[in-house]
């Protein structure tokens, strides 16, 4: 199993990221690895994940959708065949069961394994935006599943993503691309919300029109965006530390 996390100056959040990551995969009876993608960071991404000692590669793109294909092309460099590709974001945390429930669907013969989140911390915004959110996101569950997509909790069997192309050139929504290309092509995707995972309610997002920007445009602010797609957060040549 590879785990990729595009990051972009997100040296303070990520060491919470890293850290949840590497306890769910830690007891997993298969090999491992954590794929940080530093994507033109001016701060000191790229450090604090080569401290961790995860894999650390840096791209100059400044689009998560480029940086998250860029981690999927390196976890790649032997073949897909018996690889289970996952992804989630700087600002996340993953629950230590997280790595588990991927490992499952994976040997169930899902293609692509789509999540829910969970907001950590909803100080920084004023109560109607989170009212609002919640009864939004209710709304998105299902009896069998649930409508939500993120880039935060997200895994793909490595045979199906290179069938798919993998993640587009996009600098948001790359996460819905994929998955409306997977169901087109009729690919067992498999909608599951029995495993969030605890994302940032913080108002300087790094994707545009992402989850930060959804969050603003259920502000009522008069600045706040009023068309912005809810849950779309969002290789060029890369070295690797």
């Amino acid at each position: 199993m590879a785990v990729v996390v595009p990051a972009h100056d997100e040296q303070a959040l990520l060491p919470g990221c890293l850290t949840s990551v590497l306890d769910a995969l830690r007891h997993l009876p298969v090999r491992s690895e954590v794929i940080v993608v530093a994507d033109d960071c001016r701060d000191a991404t790229a450090a604090v994940a080569a401290r961790a000692g995860v894999v650390v590669l840096t791209v100059r793109a400044h689009n998560v959708g480029r940086a998250r294909a860029a981690g999927m092309a390196y976890a790649l460099r032997d073949g897909p065949q018996g690889l289970w590709l996952a992804t989630t974001d700087a600002d996340s945390r993953v629950p230590r069961r997280w790595g588990g429930w991927q490992l499952r669907h994976a040997r169930a013969g899902t293609d692509l394994l789509v999540g829910t989140v969970r907001v950590t911390d909803w100080a920084s915004r004023a109560t109607p935006v989170r009212d609002r959110y919640e009864t939004r996101y209710r709304q998105g569950l299902t009896g069998t599943g649930h409508r939500h997509v993120h880039g935060a909790n997200l895994g793909c069997a490595a045979t199906a993503y290179e069938r798919l192309g993998g993640f587009a050139d996009l600098r948001h929504g790359e996460d819905h691309d994929l998955v409306e290309r997977g169901r087109r092509q009729a690919m067992r995707v498999v909608a599951d919300a029995g495993c969030a995972v605890w994302t940032s309610a913080r108002h300087d997002g790094r994707a545009p029109h992402g989850f930060a920007g959804y969050l603003d445009a259920l502000d009522d602010r008069p600045t706040a965006p009023s068309t912005v797609q809810p849950e779309r957060t969002p290789c060029g040549g890369c070295t690797v530390a």
